[in-house]
């Protein structure tokens, strides 16, 4: 029914919580009480338990479909289908408008039209006073300022800032309103980030109503997307750290030891008394990356393996190899 879809846009909009901040508990309310008048409004089942039996109908076990003598026992019947209303207001708005953001939809105005929710076949006092006498066709106007697109930017960052964490300080230039509401000057202003240990690729950090001002517009986010720099040693796999050892082919097939200069500047001595392969890995646990959502823990270092083997091999040299190494 176009006159309940009428109504439901019109109050939706005004009592949308996100629009009444200063009195949100109330909106809280009159938000969930539309959309109980639109779910029965708009069902014609529902519809018609309401217009036979009136509120208590809706929330006493009235049977669905009416029919013979269970319709006949009227609201207090037994064995019915409740109609009390569980849904969630905010779902049914983004269902209707096909967005959550209150600041992005137009309200119906103008004169005339019917009685809006209230008209709908009498709804009480249930719905709350909003809910009567509003409605009406005209033209759509904008309800409240809309908000910017966000305005996202790399924020590059070394593997030792996302081992140790930094702090990054970013100077951007925005437009900003003048107190006259319209003239707009350019003004600089000094972000400052605070990297965790652990951060990875990917992860925003967003400063709200950062952006540029315009008249009758809500400044949009900055957000700033961690991109990670190439390492020259290691690679990041995950919470891993990974780096290549090359060893030679004595080294390989024989007991070593391999040292690895860390991030934090400590050098590690990992023994290696098993034959390395090509490809081969050796866990040393608890020396990756710090894991951000787990403060004190971290990640495994994993050493690859690169075997280097030799260019040439003297023939009296091959005859030790062949004596030494199993067929």
């Amino acid at each position: 029914d176009d006159e309940i879809k009428k109504a439901y846009r019109k109050l939706a909009i005004k009592w949308h919580p996100d629009k009444n901040q200063h009195r949100r508990a109330e909106s809280e309310a009159k938000f969930k009480e539309i959309a109980e008048a639109y779910d029965v409004l708009s069902d014609k089942e529902k519809r018609a338990i309401y217009d036979k039996y009136g509120e208590e109908g809706l929330s006493g076990g009235v049977p669905m479909g009416g029919g013979g003598g269970a319709a006949a026992a009227g609201p207090g019947g037994m064995g019915g289908t409740r109609t009390t209303f569980h849904g969630d207001p905010h779902k049914i708005f983004a269902q209707f408008f096909g967005t959550s953001n209150p600041f992005s939809v137009f309200e119906e105005m103008g004169g005339g039209g019917g009685g809006g929710m209230g008209g709908m076949g009498g709804m009480p006092a249930m719905f709350g006073s909003g809910m009567g006498g509003m409605g009406g066709m005209g033209a759509p106007r904008p309800r409240g300022p809309r908000k910017a697109e966000p305005v996202v930017t790399k924020l590059n960052c070394s593997l030792e800032e996302l081992f140790n964490g930094a702090t990054k300080r970013m100077k951007v230039t925005r437009q900003r309103l003048q107190a006259d509401g319209s003239t707009l000057r350019p003004e600089e202003k000094l972000l400052e980030i605070h990297v965790k240990p652990g951060w990875k690729a990917g992860t925003r950090i967003t400063f709200e109503n950062e952006g540029d001002q315009a008249p009758g517009v809500v400044p949009a986010d900055i957000v700033f997307v961690i991109a990670e720099k190439h390492h020259p040693r290691f690679t990041r796999e995950g919470n891993d750290l990974v780096v290549k050892a090359r060893v030679t082919l004595l080294q390989a097939l024989t007991t070593h030891t391999q040292s690895v200069r860390t991030l934090d500047d400590r050098t590690l001595s990992v023994a290696c008394n098993e034959v390395l392969s090509p490809g081969y890995e050796k866990r040393v646990r608890g020396e990756g990356m710090p894991i951000s959502k787990a403060p004190g823990t971290r990640g495994d270092l994993v050493l690859r393996f690169e075997v280097v083997f030799p260019s040439h091999i003297p023939e009296d040299k091959r005859d030790l190899l062949r004596r030494a190494l199993p067929a």
